[in-house]
């Protein structure tokens, strides 16, 4: 195994050049660094992140935190990040902490000691949980704003609201909207979108706070019938696809015709042109958070309050009543 003497040599410089051009390439030539890259990469020198630790005060370890690993909406935020911090010679560890309790905090806290960045999805936890844990290090929020920390977000309430026009627009009077869990700022914000774009226009009835799941979309199908809406608005796939499940496992004729948004994964795979599709990126949304992350790491004096909206794709096929 080639050893940080290997590469000093092939380059003709000293260890600690090596060392520095590894670690903290900013504080070498630009010239060095790549000649010293490049003999790394033909040496297969693996850089010993625990021994540059100790000079460097970085470990070269990033932290992802979700609240669960059940959500599949976590799942390509995840990838996302992966792949950036992997681009970056970073390590991704990913831990799964709601940070709603105050032992769940203590426990976030431990780790963030250990690594040298968060990003962190934390949908329900308190802000001074959140502000609590991301006073120990450089950190990113995903998916929701708190000031004075930095955050990537998908647009996913102006989203909302651009379908909701549409379906107003395309002759529904009367939509229902399934919200998310008790206290998830997404869930405020994309209810709020829906309200505005359909206020005076048509009559919105909201169910909910109810949990982003197939069940949770399975148990509300009776309601929604019964509340006469000719369109559906999920907080999230699942909602929709469990309550679509369900209208059809029990043919509700009255709901035959009912309009239930969903992502286009979905729609194309069932071959339905007819329904309106909401898309978030979730690669891209890590993605972004990844580089936030790594831009804050780079300088660590810079404002902290930093916050970056992605749009999220809405595809507005003709739809009826």
């Amino acid at each position: 195994m080639a050893t940080l003497s290997d590469v000093a040599a092939r380059v003709g410089v000293s260890k600690s050049t090596v060392s520095r051009a590894l670690s903290r390439p900013d504080l070498v030539a630009p010239g060095t660094v790549e000649l010293v890259r490049r003999a790394a990469d033909e040496l297969n020198f693996v850089v010993n992140r625990a021994a540059s630790g100790l000079v460097t005060g970085r470990t070269g370890v990033i932290a992802i935190v979700v609240p669960t690993l059940d959500n599949l909406f976590f799942t390509p935020i995840i990838v996302g990040a992966q792949r950036r911090a992997a681009a970056q010679q970073r390590q991704l560890t990913i831990a799964a902490n709601p940070l709603e309790t105050g032992s769940q905090v203590r426990d976030l806290e431990r780790l963030a000691r250990q690594v040298d960045g968060l990003i962190l999805a934390a949908p329900l936890g308190p802000d001074d949980h959140v502000r609590e844990v991301c006073r120990i290090r450089p950190s990113v929020l995903v998916d929701r704003e708190i000031s004075g920390i930095r955050s990537v977000i998908a647009d996913a309430a102006t989203a909302f609201g651009t379908l909701a026009g549409h379906l107003v627009d395309d002759g529904h009077r009367s939509l229902a909207y399934l919200s998310g869990p008790h206290g998830s700022w997404q869930d405020v914000q994309r209810a709020r979108a829906i309200a505005e774009r359909t206020a005076g226009r048509a009559e919105l009835t909201v169910f909910g706070p109810m949990p982003p799941t197939f069940a949770a979309g399975a148990q509300i199908a009776d309601d929604v019938v019964a509340c006469g809406a000719s369109a559906v608005i999920p907080y999230a796939t699942q909602l929709g696809l469990g309550l679509v499940f369900s209208l059809r496992a029990h043919d509700l004729a009255a709901a035959r015709g009912l309009v239930v948004t969903s992502e286009s994964a979905i729609t194309a795979a069932i071959g339905d042109e007819r329904t309106p599709a909401i898309d978030v990126d979730g690669s891209e949304l890590g993605a972004a958070a990844m580089e936030l992350l790594a831009d804050a790491l780079d300088a660590p004096d810079a404002a902290p309050s930093r916050s970056l909206r992605l749009p999220v794709r809405v595809t507005l096929p003709g739809v009826r009543p």
